[in-house]
């Protein structure tokens, strides 16, 4: 048997009860994980309010988990391995990583070598994943482009905040509040922007940006598509403001000329093309700095929850098992 935490209906925190399953049984084509680490991310919580009416209940949640290899039939892997995983219907389609084991399909498991703390390693697949795919599948970030990340406190703000600065970009980064501005010069940003909600005048008068990151999400896009530079692509990730949907959206008037409005919400083949093993190298390097928020173990899930939907975190939440 395992523990896992499990929801049966829709609700705050509080829906969350840890119980004991049946450990999955793999088939061939399967890995079965022994998860030692996963990350929180705002999907969960949008499922856990009701707002994947897709998702069956009960289920264990979790889009994401790091562990070792307890059992491969088809030989992928081989027992005791460090593997991530994440996306792919986990905790949505099939149970998640909320558990201490979880059974995934081996197309969506990649091997992690370096050797990291569990509550670091919990923190980058998805995280990782958006925030590498974001900047250069839908962005297709150059180096000594301007990039401005719209939510730069967020967990994926953070981590792209420095893989871009690593990789040459200038970087600006937005938060509502004054205190936070030395967090984002620390997670890698030249710049930072108080958000008012309406920045593109001050933007636009330090030089705009060629690519902007939007992870405030449908609140801020249509200012921040104002930010964008001629021939600039702006890129909606992020949903952190908790609007799912443009009131009144006229998109002559919205999106200025030349500039492109894409989005970016990663699968498990962008996870799988995510050179994760690259970044934990760059991580155990202190090249790459990810910012872990707070750790909280399985038992607690439901405090670890609340600390998500109060957004008092400062980095990713990871949980332990």
């Amino acid at each position: 048997m395992m523990k896992a935490a499990v929801i049966y209906e829709a609700g705050g925190p509080e829906v969350f009860k840890v119980e004991s399953r049946p450990i999955p049984t793999p088939k061939k084509g399967q890995v079965l994980i022994q998860v030692k680490a996963f990350g929180l991310n705002r999907s969960e919580l949008f499922t856990r309010q009701g707002h994947s009416p897709g998702v069956p209940f009960p289920r264990i949640l979790g889009i994401e988990a790091v562990g070792i290899v307890k059992e491969a039939p088809g030989k992928e892997f081989t027992e005791g391995e460090h593997v991530a995983t994440a996306m792919g219907g986990m905790g949505r389609q099939y149970d998640g990583g909320y558990a201490e084991y979880t059974c995934v399909p081996a197309g969506q498991v990649q091997a992690i070598k370096t050797k990291l703390p569990w509550e670091v390693l919990g923190a980058i697949p998805e995280m990782l994943q958006t925030a590498w795919g974001s900047l250069f599948q839908a962005l297709r970030l150059a180096k000594g482009e301007r990039l401005l990340i719209r939510g730069g406190t967020t967990s994926v703000g953070m981590a792209a905040a420095a893989i871009a600065r690593n990789f040459g970009a200038t970087v600006a980064a937005t938060t509502r509040s004054s205190s936070r501005a030395e967090l984002l010069t620390s997670a890698g940003a030249h710049e930072v922007y108080i958000d008012t909600g309406s920045i593109a005048a001050e933007v636009k008068k330090a030089g705009g940006a060629d690519k902007v990151l939007e992870l405030v999400g449908t609140t801020t896009l249509e200012d921040s598509l104002q930010c964008a530079n001629p021939h600039g692509i702006v890129c909606m990730t992020g949903m952190v403001g908790n609007k799912w949907a443009l009131d009144n959206f006229s998109p002559m008037d919205r999106i200025p000329t030349t500039v492109c409005l894409t989005t970016y919400s990663g699968g498990s083949e962008d996870f799988m093309e995510t050179p994760l093993e690259d970044l934990a190298q760059q991580i155990a390097a202190n090249k790459l700095h990810v910012q872990v928020g707070k750790v909280f173990k399985l038992d607690d899930i439901v405090e670890a929850h609340r600390c998500m939907d109060g957004n008092k975190a400062g980095g990713k939440i990871v949980v332990l098992t």
